[in-house]
């Protein structure tokens, strides 16, 4: 029954892909993207979106047909822009400390088999393959990539994704002029003490009943 929905919305995915503008969701899918705010629920989401991709390509490598290469590669392309999203997906998570272990591991498990789908994609060195194999190569490496990034430990991805924020961080605040930094750092300073003030339903100026 999965096979038979992916399949389904794999070639309902090859007339949107022809007759939209190009971009790499669909509008059901962006849909879909915007009512799961979830992390783990997200990534498999994205997930989902990333396998109608491959099975797209396996079902137009199936036939010899004009104009093939160019749905081949513009699903290529388009997978592996959802690849960066879940890898996007993760690290917010990680930054904001919301569990994401889940999505992790379900997103390891995705990767290597797509990977092993689009490995087999190449070796088959179908006769277009020149059209769409430097996006089939990106895909391949983004995958083996979000894979590799997906099977750590999620406390050392954490670790890793702050300090790649702390590096950027200081990257940025090297290149502000010292007034540009220093209003920078009032401005933090501020959002920092509004987050730590507590929410009260007291009227100002008035006090809790102890401190009268």
């Amino acid at each position: 029954m999965k096979t038979t929905r992916i399949l389904f919305a794999a070639a309902a995915l090859a007339v949107t892909l022809c007759a939209q503008e190009r971009d790499f969701l669909t509008q059901d899918e962006i849909d879909q993207v915007r009512e799961v705010q979830e992390p783990n629920a997200r990534l498999k989401l994205y997930c989902e979106f990333a396998e109608n991709r491959v099975e797209l390509v396996k079902h137009l490598m199936e036939r010899e047909k004009p104009g093939r290469a160019t749905l081949i590669h513009d699903a290529l392309d388009d997978y592996g822009k959802i690849i960066d999203a879940m890898d996007t997906v993760t690290d917010d998570a990680l930054t904001r400390k919301l569990p994401v272990g889940e999505g992790m591991a379900y997103v390891a498990k995705s990767e290597k088999e797509m990977q092993t789908s689009l490995q087999h994609i190449q070796d088959a060195q179908p006769k277009d393959l020149a059209r769409y194999q430097f996006v089939l190569e990106q895909a391949l490496q983004a995958t083996k990539d979000s894979e590799d990034l997906a099977s750590e430990d999620v406390n050392q991805r954490a670790s890793e994704v702050a300090s790649q924020q702390a590096k950027e961080e200081k990257e940025r605040e090297a290149s502000l002029s010292p007034k540009e930094l220093a209003q920078k750092k009032t401005e933090e300073k501020k959002a920092e003490e509004k987050k730590r003030k507590a929410p009260t339903l007291m009227r100002p100026g008035e006090k809790p009943p102890d401190q009268r």
